[in-house]
């Protein structure tokens, strides 16, 4: 009844309601491409009781990888001399492959030797929504090789009946081994697999083995074998020899895959079982296998006492239509910030019935940011946090819908602000061994505490004299809500001076400067982790930079620091000068004054790492075609060179204008027998590179296409393999100037420096609103009994936390998102039909797990 009312009651209000835009036609999705996008996010928190070692010191020094199946795509920083080390490290990247296990392995770092793996943790794919936004230990399970496996075997099963030279009759299996798919790189490179095909029974145990394959992840074997699996006692002709029972069975056909050693034992690399029954009602069977674990693998009587690791994972599989489906709930969301009042919009109901606020944030501000409608949405939300807010010193404190979206806004549009003013310094301080211990509890034997107080004061002066004059650099995104964030500041607290400054300065030093400080890897401000003492030197800076950041608002008597060694230190900074410069830098980038351009005739910065680059002009054959050099992409150029620390001449760096790149895209691995390769190909002679992963390889290429989208000249088409020995190995055309033989890979709009793609953001709103159904349900109703009763008459887990100001606005968006969701759900659930039809169980997209009966 609350419900029929509150519908009545919006149906009467003046309010437009959002336009649905025409569906598109029927089929329309089974003709144009659906893009299947999979993503990963989450955070490596720490390990705890591991295994110490046996002699006097016990402690180890410990580090984290990801890996997709065996490919490493992250690895944490290495923390020292702990059995409970704490990471406490985020991650995010795009997945490009498909996989089977995404695994976490602890490992103990070795100087002299290869790092020791303690345990891991191996998580099935289709497992991974169980963990999906919440913070869970695991138990670390033990490392052995016959449980690290991946890849898949196509393979084909035949029974023959044979009549031998006397008489008699038996029934031949004949074993065609395809191909292989996916085996996992060994020590980095690809691996030279052969396979063993057994017949095995109760009394038998045949074996035959194929040919190696050299330095190939898929090998094509196409070897058959022949076995005799039952003889008749007594042959009569019969229209039809029948397969005695008992025998098949028992019988059953096993390939393992080796990868061979030459002079090293030979390493497993996974196996599969298949009954000879599978041919009971069928002369041929033919399918594709994922490789499994040996019997005996991942068991141990021991498995409780290697630790466990705390992990918080997000895996998201997204199925992005064609644009024109997204028009409505587009459209509903970006009509978000004009919706008073705000609460009532569907962006922020969206951030109301998510579990986690942060699944909300990133679509959502991508979303907005991408339409120049974050800046209005932002500055409404945080308006609603300041209502709440009773203190002015704990002004944007909190973790609110407003102060995550201010954070992910940071982080997108401010990484090329952090890097023109904060690397060249933090290089400076990575690269060097000054030693900037103040506790007199850490430091070690010999150290002078006056001197690492001067070094101290040295590294933050120069970084905080950086960042007060960098007012000019400051995206004008940051600026705009800045200067919202201060009037709505002064309005709320018109008679406290300074909180004008803090509600700025909470943002843009706290959140910003200081976070970026002490963990650069994660803003892409420094290749590597740091060591453990550049750690403990960024902490230091870290803090006392906030502090001096956060000093406008506070007073000289008060310090913000627990440690009393910290509170001496500051001392140092308790002058005018200090106050003088944070307010000039924060008034300068909170006013709405327009600024000089200084972004245009600077580069900037998209991405750098280190890769290995085929040299030009060399033969096929040795390991000296492939050189490790350190790659850096701007706006204008991409160059290579080696480690900055080698470099003796200017001409030792190789430059490729961006204007010049006409095609950027994957290289076959057979090209040069290696996974992860990609082309750049530009006006001279293609330069081939190998990433070090998967993701690496998806972000270089993914970055290079977008910044070389709207050059002159693009080609239509390309070469997939390379041009060795006089010819292309995939069209074998002789001449180097041929034309291309495959179309170039369409590329997705999006934006350079932001990199934004709407169309999977949208997807991406649409798939939390579809999770979270029963708890928007939950505030429709709310809202009806609100409207009805004037106040919520239920239970307060029910609604009560949600933030209801009117209750008929609140509840027509609801209704607009229910209906928009509705409409989106058929062309998903088409697609997911299709999809499951088309894969057929065996095939090479959906191959067999396990014994087949």
């Amino acid at each position: 009844m609350a419900a029929a009312a509150l519908g009545a009651a919006a149906a009467s209000s003046q309010a437009p309601a959002a336009t649905a835009t025409a569906e598109p036609g029927a089929g329309d999705e089974d003709s144009r491409e659906v893009r299947v996008l999979q993503s990963l996010r989450g955070k490596i928190c720490e390990a705890k009781n591991l295994l110490p070692y046996l002699g006097p010191n016990k402690m180890r020094d410990c580090f984290c990888t990801i890996n997709l199946d065996q490919e490493e795509v992250y690895r944490t920083q290495v923390v020292e001399k702990s059995l409970s080390p704490f990471f406490s490290e985020e991650f995010y990247f795009e997945i490009p492959r498909t996989f089977q296990y995404l695994s976490f392995y602890v490992y103990d770092k070795n100087v002299l030797q290869r790092d020791l793996r303690i345990g891991k943790v191996a998580i099935k794919k289709e497992d991974l929504c169980n963990h999906s936004g919440k913070e869970t230990w695991f138990s670390l399970q033990p490392v052995d090789s016959n449980s690290e496996v991946q890849g898949k075997v196509h393979l084909e099963l035949k029974l023959n009946e044979l009549i031998t030279e006397n008489g008699t009759v038996c029934q031949q299996l004949v074993v065609h081994i395809k191909a292989c798919h996916g085996l996992p790189l060994i020590n980095g490179q690809s691996c030279d697999p052969y396979a063993t095909v057994s017949l095995v029974g109760p009394s038998r145990n045949d074996q035959k083995k194929t040919k190696v394959k050299k330095k190939t992840s898929n090998p094509q074997f196409n070897e058959i074998f022949y076995f005799e699996v039952t003889r008749s006692s007594s042959y009569t002709r019969k229209s039809q020899f029948q397969v005695e029972e008992e025998d098949i069975e028992k019988l059953e056909i096993r390939i393992d895959l080796w990868n061979n050693g030459n002079l090293v034992q030979d390493v497993f690399l996974g196996e599969i079982k298949v009954p000879v029954n599978v041919l009971r009602n069928d002369s041929s069977h033919q399918a594709w296998y994922l490789l499994q674990p040996r019997d005996n693998g991942n068991k141990s009587s021991k498995t409780d006492d290697l630790g466990s690791l705390r992990l918080n994972i997000c895996y998201t599989e997204d199925y992005v239509l064609p644009s024109e489906y997204y028009g409505p709930l587009k459209t509903l969301l970006l009509k978000s910030p004009d919706v008073q009042p705000i609460s009532a919009s569907a962006a922020y109901i969206l951030g109301e019935i998510c579990r986690d606020k942060n699944d909300a944030v990133l679509p959502l501000v991508r979303l907005l940011l991408h339409h120049d409608r974050l800046v209005p949405f932002a500055t409404a939300v945080a308006e609603l946090d300041l209502k709440d807010t009773q203190d002015a010193n704990t002004i944007f404190r909190g973790n609110s819908l407003a102060t995550r979206c201010l954070d992910e806004m940071m982080k997108i549009v401010g990484g090329h602000y952090l890097k023109v003013t904060l690397k060249p310094i933090l290089d400076e301080i990575c690269e060097s061994s000054k030693s900037c211990e103040i506790d007199p509890i850490k430091l070690k034997e010999g150290d002078n505490v006056e001197n690492n107080k001067e070094n101290l004061r040295y590294y933050v002066d120069k970084l905080f004299s950086t960042i007060v004059k960098s007012s000019m650099s400051c995206p004008t995104v940051m600026c705009d809500i800045f200067y919202s964030l201060r009037q709505m500041a002064t309005q709320r607290f018109p008679n406290d001076p300074h909180v004008q400054y803090s509600a700025v300065s909470s943002f843009v030093f706290l959140r910003f400067f200081a976070v970026a400080v002490v963990s650069p890897h994660t803003f892409h401000l420094r290749p590597h982790h740091p060591d453990a003492q550049t750690i403990r030197t960024l902490t230091l800076i870290s803090k006392t930079i906030q502090t001096l950041g956060s000093w406008g608002s506070l007073s000289k008597s008060k310090s913000s620091f627990k440690e009393s060694f910290m509170c001496e230190f500051f001392k140092m900074f308790q002058e005018e000068g200090y106050i003088i410069a944070v307010k000039k830098f924060l008034d300068e980038i909170s006013s709405t004054e327009t600024k000089e351009s200084s972004g245009t005739s600077e580069p900037v910065h998209l991405k750098e790492g280190e890769m290995y680059k085929r040299a030009q002009g060399r033969t096929r054959i040795g390991k000296k075609n492939f050189k490790k050099r350190w790659f850096c992409l701007t706006s204008r150029e991409l160059t290579y060179h080696k480690q900055p620390e080698f470099i003796e001449r200017k001409d030792a760096i190789y430059t490729i204008p961006v204007k010049n790149i006409l095609a950027v895209e994957k290289l076959e691995e057979s090209s040069f027998n290696k996974k992860n390769m990609f082309q750049v190909i530009h006006t001279e002679k293609p330069l081939y590179v190998q990433a070090n992963n998967c993701v690496e390889a998806n972000e270089w290429i993914d970055v290079l296409c977008r910044v070389s989208r709207c050059n002159q000249n693009r080609l239509s088409s390309y070469h997939p393999s390379a041009y060795l020995n006089g010819s292309w190995l995939c069209c074998q055309e002789t001449s180097e100037n041929a034309h291309g033989c495959k179309p170039c890979t369409a590329g997705i709009p999006a934006d350079i420096q932001i990199d934004i793609d709407e169309d999977r953001e949208t997807e991406r709103i649409y798939s939390l609103f579809t999770l979270s159904l029963p708890k928007l349900q939950k505030m429709e109703e709310a809202c009806g009994t609100i409207a009805v009763y004037q106040g919520p008459q239920k239970e307060p887990d029910d609604y009560s936390n949600f933030v209801i100001e009117d209750s008929v606005t609140t509840f027509k968006t609801i209704q607009q998102v229910k209906s928009i969701i509705e409409k989106l759900d058929e062309p998903h659930e088409k697609y997911r039909k299709k999809r499951s039809s088309s894969a057929k169980y065996g095939s090479k997209e959906n191959p067999i797990v396990g014994k087949t009966s």
